[in-house]
């Protein structure tokens, strides 16, 4: 299906529009669990970008229950919105990692809510099982299921660089698993990881397409305090290539033209909060400023979401 209303991709807000009729937010929440290469079951230290605190609303917090972060988040985005209704956001760390009935209680207490109907739930490619997936198939019945993996990159040398401790064949793996069973399958990518050609870069696109996802978000590297690769751009500064505006809105207009057209385009960037970003700064520029350079770029030069694809 098209989502692209005026614009020259499949964009979420279009989709999100047609998909409900209606707005609809989501509610970050945090389940307090880890990660395999944070807990040393895989690594530890965790992925090298990764500071969990610049993406984590204040309201989200794991020593409160799922419904509690629930009401203070829905208290919080009534007030600046009309009636409308939520996603519950499981965003932080690996949000399939714990025991199984443990996750799905969590997951059951979310859907319970009367204001929730569905859920987002952000994990990694080799943090996922058969149960789990037919207990969300089951749920997807009922409630909108969106699972989201970190894919980040489709190059070995990278996940292994960053420490993400799982391999591009596991990712592959997990979306054959997932797929066909009424879930919308997302997938994350970082877009500039060290060691990472140009060529590398928009190869990412075409590796993409051929898995079997319904939403891509992507966003450029940002260097947060307090990060492992914080310490790397000040001790080995060349082995970053950082975007500048010009160069990252240049190249998403070729990155998008490369990516299968049915794709919805969930983000091309994410904000880390100023206080925590280091590099690049972009001037504070907010998200809807660089979409609208993306939206004229893509026009100036001509291109729009898969003009470029190849089966």
């Amino acid at each position: 299906m098209d989502f692209r209303g005026s614009k020259r991709y499949n964009n979420y807000t279009t989709y999100i529009k047609k998909t409900f009729g209606k707005r609809v937010q989501k509610i970050s929440v945090n389940t307090g669990f880890s990660c395999p290469n944070r807990d040393g079951t895989k690594g530890t230290g965790g992925c090298t970008y990764c500071n969990i605190s610049s993406f984590s609303p204040s309201y989200c917090r794991p020593k409160k229950s799922i419904i509690q972060q629930l009401n203070e988040g829905i208290s919080f985005f009534s007030t600046k919105y009309k009636a409308q209704k939520y996603l519950a956001y499981f965003q932080a760390y690996t949000n399939t990692y714990a025991e199984i009935q443990l996750v799905k209680d969590l997951y059951s207490q979310a859907v319970s809510h009367p204001d929730v109907i569905g859920l987002v739930i952000g994990t990694r490619p080799d943090c996922i099982s058969e149960e789990l997936l037919d207990f969300l198939e089951n749920l997807a019945k009922e409630y909108y299921i969106s699972l989201e993996f970190g894919v980040e990159s489709t190059l070995d040398k990278t996940l292994k660089f960053v420490n993400r401790c799982h391999t591009y064949q596991e990712t592959i793996n997990a979306y054959e698993m997932a797929k066909g069973r009424g879930i919308n399958l997302g997938a994350h990518i970082i877009l500039g990881l060290p060691g990472e050609t140009r060529t590398e870069i928009l190869e990412h696109a075409t590796k993409l397409s051929k898995l079997p996802i319904s939403s891509l978000k992507m966003h450029h590297l940002q260097i947060v305090r307090g990060t492992k690769m914080a310490k790397q751009l000040n001790e080995t500064p060349e082995i970053f290539q950082l975007f500048t505006v010009e160069e990252y809105v240049d190249f998403i207009c070729e990155f998008i033209s490369l990516l299968r057209p049915d794709i919805v385009i969930e983000r091309f960037i994410s904000e880390s909060p100023l206080n925590m970003l280091i590099a690049p700064r972009w001037n504070g520029l907010k998200n809807f400023e660089i979409v609208a350079k993306i939206d004229k770029k893509l026009e100036e030069k001509n291109l729009w979401q898969g003009k470029n694809f190849r089966i």
